[in-house]
C-alpha cells in the first residue's frame, strides 16, 4: 500500500493475447474508427488512473508509440489475461490495478469510481464489473497485495480468471445501465456490427447537403415525442463549431487547458471534450457510448452516411445529386419529392408527407423490438 490518504490506481490495458479468433492479428492495433483500437481504450481509461500500462507481448515498439510504459508477461506463450494482470501488479507502484481488455473500445468513464467506491465500502480485495447478466472478469479492480497469491496460482498451471478471482473476497459492481460498455471484438465480423448492438433502435437520416435533413428532424421530433417516444439525435458537423461562448466560465476553463468540462444545472447537462487531433473524424460508436440508452426509445443519426447502420435516405430532385440507395445496402427506405422514382427494393415515400414518414419510423421501431 502507498502512503497516500486515498487509494491509488494503475490502469492496465490487456493487449497480450494471441487473438486466434481474430486470425492472429494483434487486436489492440486493429484500426477502428480511423485509429487503432487501443487508442480508444486509452482515451477512456487514462483520465481515470494515476498511471497507465499497456500489457503486450508483441509489436512492442508500436505500443510504445502511444506514450505509456509497455509491460510484457513473465510467462511465455500467450498464457492469458491473468498473466497480464500479474505483470501489471508487479510493475505498479499503486494500491490497486484496474484492468480492461484492449478489444473493448469504450470502457465506462465511471469504471474506476464505481469499482473503487464499492470495494472500499465492502472491505474486500477485488471488485468486478457486472453487466446485468454476467460478471466481466477482465474489468476488475484488484489489490496489488494479491500478486504473490496470483503468481502461486499460475505456477501450478492454473489460468482461469474467474476461478482465481473467486478465491478472494470479491464484490460484483452493477453496470447494468451501461452494459454496452463491455462490448468487444472477438472475430472480424464483430468489427462491422459491434458499435450498433443496442437495445435502442438506431436510424440514420442520410442525404446530401441542402436536402433538408435538419428541417425534417425538427418537424418529425415533435410528432415522435407526441407518440410517447424519447428521442436522441446525433449530428455530424462537417465544419468548426462551438457550443460555448467567449467570456463564459466554462469557455475560460476550457481555454486554460481542461480536456473535458461538464456544465450541469437542474435543467441541462452538457459535456464538452476537446480533441488533440483536428484531422480525425468523429466516430459514431464513441458518440453512441455517451448516451444514456436506458432513457431512450429511438436514436436518430444525421450525417455519418458512410456508417453501416439502417438509413432513411432523403432525396430532393432540385439538388441535382444522385441517389444513395443503389450503392448503399444499408438504406432501407427513400423519401423523395421526385414522383418519377419507383423501386421495388425499398419503400418510397413522399418527402413532404410527414405522417407517412412518421408511420414508417414507428413501424421500424416495432420491427426492431420484434427482431
Amino acid at each position: 500500500m502507498t502512503d497516500s490518504s486515498y487509494p491509488t490506481v494503475t490502469g492496465v490495458i490487456l493487449a497480450g493475447g494471441e487473438a486466434r479468433r481474430m486470425g492472429g492479428n494483434d487486436k489492440g492495433l486493429i484500426t477502428f474508427g480511423n485509429k487503432p483500437l487501443i487508442a480508444h481504450v486509452i482515451s477512456n481509461l487514462a483520465p481515470q488512473v494515476e498511471q497507465l500500462f499497456i500489457n503486450a507481448n508483441r509489436n512492442i515498439e508500436c505500443y510504445q508509440e502511444f506514450g505509456y510504459p509497455v509491460i510484457s508477461d513473465s510467462f511465455s506463450g500467450f498464457q492469458g489475461p491473468l498473466v497480464g494482470m500479474l505483470a501489471g501488479m508487479r510493475a505498479a507502484n499503486t494500491d490497486y490495478i484496474l484492468t480492461v481488455p484492449c478489444d473493448s473500445p469504450a470502457p465506462s468513464p465511471q469504471l474506476r469510481q464505481r469499482l473503487l467506491e464499492s470495494l472500499l465500502r465492502s472491505g474486500k480485495k477485488i471488485a468486478v464489473a457486472f453487466d446485468g447478466k454476467h460478471i466481466q472478469p477482465v474489468f476488475a479492480l484488484i489489490d496489488c497485495e494479491l500478486a504473490e497469491d496470483l503468481e502461486d496460482y499460475l505456477m501450478v498451471g492454473e489460468r482461469k480468471v474467474d476461478s482465481w478471482l473467486t478465491r478472494h473476497p470479491m464484490i460484483e459492481v452493477d453496470f447494468s445501465d451501461q452494459s454496452d460498455r463491455f462490448n468487444n471484438f472477438n472475430t472480424p465480423e464483430d468489427l462491422h456490427r459491434f458499435e450498433y448492438q443496442t437495445a435502442v433502435p438506431l436510424l440514420g437520416i442520410a442525404a446530401f447537403s441542402g436536402t433538408g435533413k435538419t428541417t425534417l428532424l425538427t418537424q418529425l421530433i415533435p410528432k415522435l415525442s407526441a407518440s410517447g417516444l424519447r428521442v436522441a439525435v446525433i449530428k455530424h458537423a462537417h465544419h468548426l463549431f462551438d457550443i460555448d461562448k467567449p467570456g463564459k466560465d466554462s469557455y475560460r476553463i476550457r481555454e486554460a487547458g481542461a480536456k473535458q468540462i461538464i456544465v450541469a444545472s437542474n435543467r441541462l447537462l452538457a459535456l464538452m471534450q476537446t480533441s488533440d487531433d483536428d484531422k480525425t473524424e468523429p466516430v459514431l460508436a464513441e458518440c453512441l457510448s455517451r448516451l444514456e440508452k436506458q432513457k431512450l426509445d429511438l436514436i436518430l443519426v444525421e450525417g455519418f452516411k458512410h456508417e453501416a447502420i439502417p438509413k432513411l435516405e432523403l432525396h430532393r430532385a432540385s439538388i441535382g445529386e444522385p441517389l444513395l440507395y443503389p450503392d448503399d445496402p444499408n438504406v432501407i427506405a427513400l423519401a423523395t419529392d421526385d414522383v418519377s422514382i419507383a423501386t421495388s427494393s425499398i419503400p418510397v415515400m413522399d418527402l413532404n408527407d410527414l405522417d407517412t414518414i412518421l408511420q414508417f419510423i414507428l413501424t421500424f421501431i416495432r420491427q426492431h423490438h420484434h427482431d
